[in-house]
């Protein structure tokens, strides 16, 4: 089993960091089994991280084509008269992952996938949940809510079900499971839309009712302009499936960040924290990695004996030059996934 928290001076170290640990995975991945598949997530902290990945692609050092991605989340309930619309709205993860990645490579990737929220019609959502209670059961101690579809269900539900939660997870399955999955934490403890109080057995893939503290976030950093225009649904993976990964990179900064971080490595595995559910991971033989600036690291840094008699080791990586991404000169090899 491995844990390692990689502590960085600020976000350029961070997504620095991070990107050689994807890129050295990539690399030799690709070098011994040809192909490779890459979990992505959105918000602000892979941002820098993805702008040295499109400058790899596109400097010849990985061969894109030959790596499937798989986001972890999508809003229901965006702006749009179809599916069409919505997934080209500016705050949709589709448009977020072009903006942010896709757009800048000029090498593109084999295939991309983003779950499929945008398909969904959150008016016809909501009229099938109050009209087909019997369909489906809300599951979490708080605020946010799995809801589980339920085997007899019928029309929009079982599409759902059926079309988008269950197809995306074989989907995943088919091609042979994620090898390296990058994932930010939300505010309370949240890994994608698995919101604090979701049970983790079986919610593999979640449809889920936001926490009114989700809303209230994606307001505050100016995703949409007030909590009524905020959708209040969206398609996600589950803390069982994005730590079923070969390997776990989990990139964290700022001070909102630093509760949540600490007490995932520190405390009880709960759901309440959905990424403490890493631990479980770690003991079963996963591969975790933090890669945290300084302010989100303070509390672990604070609790430092404590972390390591847990088994985790730290990198400190403050003071270090944290350009060598950004300035490697890459030389290309066909038959190698990453050299230089």
């Amino acid at each position: 089993m491995s844990f390692t928290i990689h502590v960085t001076a600020d976000f350029d170290q961070m997504s620095a960091v991070a990107a050689d640990v994807v890129l050295r995975d990539v690399g030799e991945k690709l070098q011994s089994q040809g192909a490779y598949v890459l979990g992505l997530a959105t918000g602000n902290s892979p941002t820098g991280l993805y702008k040295h990945l499109a400058k790899a692609c596109n400097a010849g050092a990985i061969d894109a084509s030959r790596v499937r991605t798989f986001n972890l989340d999508e809003y229901v309930g965006l702006p749009g008269e179809n599916a069409q619309q919505r997934a080209l709205h500016r705050e949709s993860y589709s448009y977020f992952m072009t903006t942010e990645l896709f757009g800048l490579m000029r090498s593109k990737f084999g295939e991309t996938n983003v779950p499929w929220g945008t398909l969904v019609d959150q008016a016809e959502l909501v009229d099938a949940l109050v009209g087909r209670r019997s369909d489906c059961e809300l599951q979490g101690a708080d605020k946010g809510k799995a809801v589980v579809i339920g085997d007899g269900a019928t029309g929009v539900l079982k599409t759902i079900k059926d079309e988008i939660l269950d197809a995306y997870d074989a989907k995943i399955g088919a091609a042979g499971g994620i090898d390296l999955h990058v994932v930010g934490v939300g505010g309370r403890g949240h890994v994608a839309f698995h919101e604090s109080g979701i049970p983790f057995p079986g919610n593999r893939m979640l449809l889920v009712r936001l926490d009114d503290n989700t809303v209230e976030n994606a307001v505050a950093d100016g995703h949409f302009r007030t909590v009524d225009e905020s959708p209040r649904y969206a398609i996600s993976m589950g803390a069982e499936l994005v730590y079923e990964a070969r390997r776990v990179l989990l990139l964290a900064n700022g001070g909102r960040k630093t509760g949540p971080v600490a007490e995932s490595v520190l405390g009880d595995v709960t759901c309440d924290v959905p990424i403490s559910y890493g631990q479980d991971y770690v003991v079963r033989g996963g591969d975790l990695a933090y890669v945290l600036d300084e302010d989100a690291a303070a509390d672990v840094l604070a609790q430092r004996e404590a972390v390591l008699a847990k088994g985790c080791a730290i990198v400190d990586h403050r003071g270090e030059p944290y350009t060598r991404v950004a300035d490697l000169a890459f030389s290309r090899d066909p038959e190698s996934g990453l050299v230089g």
